[in-house]
Formats: C-alpha cells, structure tokens, sequence
C-alpha cells in the first residue's frame, strides 16, 4: 500500500508537466486557428472619383465580399481623388501598420508620387492582390461621323489646334495615352487635355457632345454605347472580345501603341503578416470567383490574379515604365 502511495506521489509532476504541455499545444493550436481577422470595418480607399473605372471596380468588390460572406467586417468605399491620386497615397503612408485600411490602385499609383515629389510611392506600401489589367479605346461621339482611325486624324487637323481630348485627372493615365496618340500620328499641339475628376464624367462629356474624343475604359464608356460613343480603336495586343469590330492600333500599323491600367489592391506599410495572408487569401477567392470572371469578361478587363513576390516584380517594372513614359513627354528628368 505504502509503496503504491508513494509511486502515486512520485507520478504527480509527470502528470503535472504533460498536462502543461498539453494546453500549451492547444493554445498553439488555438492561436494558428484564430489568425488575424477584421474586428472593425475596413477602409476602403479609392484612389480616384465616382463613377469611373476604379470606383465601379471597387463598389463591384464590395458587393461581391459582402454576398458571399467573405469577410466578418465590412469594406466601405472612400473616394480620396484629390491630385490625382496624392491625397489616398498620402492617407495609406499615415496609417502605417494599420491592418482596417486597403486602397484600390490605378497607374496614377506609379505617375502622381514621381511627378509630385511625393514623401510615398509603391515600395512604401503593401502589395497585396492584383486582379486585373483594365483597357483603353479610343472613343469619339457618334455625331462626329468618325468612323475610323483615318477620319479621326483628318478631323483633329481640320480643327487646327482646337480638338479637345476629355481625360481623368492631370498627368495620369489618360493624358499618358493622349500624348502617345499624339507622337504616333504627328498631332503634336494639336489637341488640348482636358481633364474630368472621374471616367464616368469623362464619359458624360463626350456623350454630351463637350469635348470631341476620349480614351476611356470599356467599362466607363459601356453605359453610352452603341448610340451616342463609337469606340474606333483599341490599345490592346489583340482585338478585345467584347469589341471585336474594333481594330488595334497594331493592326493599323502602329504596334507600340499598347497601354493596359492595373487594377490592384495595396494596404500601408508594416501591417501583419497575419493581416496580408488574410487579405491574399480574401482576393485570390474574390479573383477565382465566377461573378469577377463574368464581369471581366463583360467589361472587356483582362483578369489577372497575382500576388507575393510576382507582384511586387510587377510594380517595379510599371513604375520603371511609366517613369520612361513621362521623361518621354519633358515631364520628369532622368
């Protein structure tokens, strides 16, 4: 008996010590159950104004998240479209490590900080998803009776100086277009920019018969189309499937006139690993999705998932670009 006892007694720490480990293994266990997840809305921030391309991307991805319960918190949209994109760089560099804040990117994401000598740019953020590459027509208004490249060239010099190009914002995709329109067909100082905060407004004008062409996006220049815009060409590789009877400038002897807008996703710098593992994984589902899948699909966008390194790659490489683009227009030294 006294021999048992004693065995009893001396079992107790063993018990003791694998009972401990026991709940330090279920704590551990717990806590890689419980990663990081939203407790409280998330802002998100879009880098331009209503109705344009980047604010239909970004109210489509809400929509999305929200019906398929993707997300415990809510993402609520926020327009920060003042200069050009400087005012949501700016608000993303001030909320360093905060996780509750996201901002949707367009090629204003690698133009504004160069040209404005912004304290921010790409690589003082965190790249987490892109989803697409939006595309570029060139638009005019179906009164004009342009119905190709020919006729557009002959017009913008019949007006001598006076041919208006409606565009989103100063200095950013847009103007970047008009101008390697310009360079490709001798139009130099011929047509003036005239810049609109928003695609969607961009759009209205030209329908509207206020300024005479635009490069708008599919998706912005869609809700007047066919009747008062005509798309006549494209500045894609390829004809876009959902505009097939419009040409490339490729096709029409002018290869080097190909230009695609980035749709992205970044959040500020030094948020949680945690926090990025959450959000890479939200937006390769929402990419994955058969509602993305149809809707750039319909909205002539190339789906492009991509994250991790690869996309900081591609960040590099667009900022290099985009830089080339405007020391090639005498904006930004070398």
């Amino acid at each position: 008996m006294m021999k048992s006892l004693k065995a009893s007694r001396r079992a107790i720490p063993f018990l003791t010590l694998a009972l401990s480990l026991f709940i330090v293994v279920a704590l551990g266990t717990t806590q890689a159950l419980a990663a990081w997840k939203p407790t409280r809305p998330i802002e998100f921030v879009i880098m331009a104004g209503k109705g344009g391309g980047a604010d239909r991307i970004a109210r489509l991805m809400q929509k999305i998240v929200t019906q398929n319960k993707w997300s415990p918190q809510p993402l609520v949209p926020i327009n920060k479209k003042g200069g050009s994109g400087a005012e949501a760089m700016l608000y993303l560099l001030s909320k360093k490590g905060n996780p509750h804040v996201i901002l949707v990117t367009l090629n204003s994401f690698f133009t504004t900080p160069a040209l404005r000598k912004l304290p921010v740019n790409y690589t003082k953020l965190t790249p987490v998803y892109r989803l697409a590459m939006d595309t570029f027509l060139l638009w005019v208004n179906t009164k004009s009776g342009i119905k190709n490249i020919d006729d557009f060239v002959k017009a913008v010099k019949a007006k001598k100086g006076k041919w208006t190009m409606g565009g989103t914002g100063k200095m950013q995709e847009d103007q970047l277009v008009t101008n390697m329109l310009m360079q490709a067909y001798g139009l130099k100082g011929m047509i003036t920019y005239v810049p609109f905060r928003g695609g969607g407004t961009v759009a209205k004008n030209l329908a509207g018969g206020h300024v005479d062409s635009t490069v708008n996006n599919p998706s912005e220049g869609l809700p007047h189309y066919p009747g008062k815009m005509r798309p006549i060409a494209a500045l894609t590789p390829e004809r876009i499937p959902a505009f097939k009877e419009v040409p490339t400038f490729k096709e029409l002897g002018q290869p080097q006139l190909v230009y695609f807008m980035q749709r992205s996703i970044n959040a500020p710098g030094g948020i949680p690993k945690d926090a990025l593992n959450w959000y890479t994984d939200l937006f390769n589902k929402l990419c994955n999705s058969k509602e993305w899948k149809d809707y750039t699909s319909k909205k002539a966008l190339n789906r492009a998932c991509l994250s991790g390194a690869p996309l900081g790659k591609f960040f590099a490489n667009e900022d290099a670009k985009h830089k080339k683009l405007l020391m090639g227009m005498g904006l930004l030294k070398n």
